[in-house]
């Protein structure tokens, strides 16, 4: 072949915002959010992201400064997505049920250069700004009102978001990136495990993720998209930049629970939704549950989902797939891909395959297990335990001002080290475990937390469960249960009842010797219980 090379006609960077213009082109007229009463239509939604855009880019951020919002799944926050790096900026979504203290620690540690605020987190951002250090400067603040009234004196807020929108140009011509390797992105890991740390994404990994997103949930054109994922969370799965690519409808939802959502989908006749295990478990089983007129394809990550839920929700008119993913993947990267022939299992085997995580996503380019001392794949027999690890575009460009973390994760062998257990099955399958931090060892054997949780859950009374290690003066650690009853049990198990439950389901050794019961487990936004903060607790109560 003669010697061809790229040039400028093939060499645009890739980014997923260009999906807004071309929504304006072919859906205009379509709506794009609804919230509450207020509908607005993709030529609305394009209109408003320039002029904010344009508002943002005049106090001079642009390339490279972070801009941070504050907000529940509200019109305001979608059009962020777009507007912060149209204007050349990096977007930095804040979970809302953070403390001050870690709000402070984000804002100082991302240099924040502009902070949009949901006006029911004002009082927690005024609290974090004050604990900023004196030499750290301080962000302008724009209020996001949601058309109530102002809860603070607006002298702390430097304008009103729809004032901004309203001042910019919507004319504005839209910051490009230079390439597609510039930071667009940046997101704090949860922290349920450790230290948050910064995660940057390129315009190049967005789009890969979000094109990703739409192929692996078999998103059509002007699907109706109900939000009860958290945006702030992995950016919603890059489903904000999916919804204008194939011209679909965003339902927002300021609060989320299950009459509101069967109602969500009722009223605006939903196609698609996604959220984590805790979504399914109170949509199963909550008493405004009726079998929907319409199928849902309901997309869950996170913990693994317990198979009696799976059943559970399925046999509301829920279509479950479960996906895998992490917020340095911005997104799934493993996705349980069904098999027809599959359909022909009892309800319990089918459940329990769908509870695995799966097979790569078509843009993600390899996953294994590997052990993770010598680096060598291990056996595809569905026990050998490893460390989960993978490769592809869409893994991010690496830890915002930690490269040790960074190199820690990424290594000199290509593979992007998650920290989760998993086993790779005879199928090719890849089904996790744990998190490594979560496996017990128990006299020298290894405690799926994951396998017995997924026991506690087959009990008739119990809603969620949660299992960690406890000291334990003879076997090192054992597994203590923290556990959550159904609302109207008519005579709640004791623990000695639950204990021998699960010894009459699975090995003695995995049998939990402590049971805790809570009203509710500590969850973070995003739906994942806070095994770090049980972690302590068990601690707390001495050995068992």
């Amino acid at each position: 072949m003669e010697n061809l090379k790229p040039s400028p006609a093939n060499t645009s960077p890739l980014t997923p915002l260009g999906f807004l213009e071309l929504a304006a082109t072919v859906y205009g007229d379509c709506p794009s959010v609804i919230y509450e009463k207020k509908t607005y239509t993709w030529r609305d939604t394009h209109r408003r992201c320039l002029k904010l855009a344009s508002s943002i880019a005049s106090m001079g951020i642009g390339r490279g400064h972070v801009v941070s919002v504050i907000a529940p799944n509200i019109p305001a926050m979608y059009e962020l997505h777009f507007a912060v790096p149209m204007a050349g900026a990096v977007l930095n979504c804040v979970n809302t049920r953070l403390d001050a203290r870690t709000v402070s620690v984000l804002l100082c540690h991302s240099e924040s250069k502009l902070l949009f605020v949901d006006y029911q987190s004002a009082s927690l951002v005024l609290e974090a700004l004050s604990l900023l250090p004196k030499t750290s400067p301080r962000p302008p603040l724009i209020l996001i009102t949601d058309g109530e009234p102002l809860p603070h004196p607006t002298v702390d807020f430097q304008n009103n978001y729809e004032v901004w929108v309203e001042r910019g140009d919507e004319n504005f011509n839209w910051v490009r990136p230079i390439s597609e390797w510039d930071p667009m992105i940046l997101n704090y890991t949860s922290g349920t495990t450790s230290s948050p740390k910064g995660v940057v994404h390129c315009h190049r990994g967005i789009l890969i993720a979000t094109v990703n997103s739409l192929i692996c949930s078999s998103v059509p054109k002007q699907a109706v998209y109900l939000w009860t994922l958290p945006m702030f969370h992995a950016n919603g799965w890059s489903f904000p930049w999916g919804m204008a690519a194939v011209g679909g409808t965003n339902v927002c939802l300021r609060r989320v629970d299950a009459a509101i959502i069967y109602a969500a989908i009722r009223t605006h006749h939903v196609t698609h939704m996604c959220g984590a295990t805790v979504i399914l478990n109170m949509l199963s089983s909550s008493p405004d549950g009726k079998k929907l007129e319409n199928p849902v394809h309901l997309m869950t990550g996170g913990a693994p989902p317990p198979p009696p839920v799976l059943c559970r929700t399925e046999a509301m008119g829920f279509e479950v797939s479960h996906v895998y993913g992490l917020t340095e993947t911005a997104g799934m990267v493993v996705s349980c891909a069904w098999k027809p022939q599959w359909n022909k299992f009892p309800v319990a085997e089918r459940a329990r395959l769908k509870a695995r995580q799966g097979v790569r996503t078509v843009l993600m380019t390899e996953i294994d297990v590997i052990d993770p001392a010598s680096g060598i794949p291990l056996q595809r027999n569905g026990s050998d335990l490893g460390e989960v690890v993978l490769r592809g575009g869409q893994i991010m460009l690496g830890y915002l001002k930690d490269p040790e973390g960074t190199s820690k994760s990424m290594r000199e062998n290509g593979w992007f080290y998650t920290g989760d257990v998993g086993v790779m099955h005879p199928d090719g399958y890849l089904e996790i475990k744990d998190r490594s931090k979560d496996i017990i060892i128990t006299g020298g054997e290894n405690v799926s937390s994951v396998e017995v949780e997924s026991v506690l859950y087959t009990h008739p009374a119990v809603n969620e469960a949660a299992v960690v290690a406890r000291p334990d003066e003879f076997w090192g650690e054992t597994p203590c249960a923290f556990v959550g009853l159904k609302e109207g049990v008519e005579r709640p198990p004791t623990e000695k009842e639950v204990i021998e439950f699960c010894r009459s389901k699975m090995p003695h050794y995995m049998v939990p010797k402590t049971v805790v019961f809570q009203a509710e487990l500590p969850k973070t936004s995003t739906g994942k219980i806070q095994k770090l903060l049980l972690r302590e607790i068990a601690k707390s109560m001495g050995t068992s």
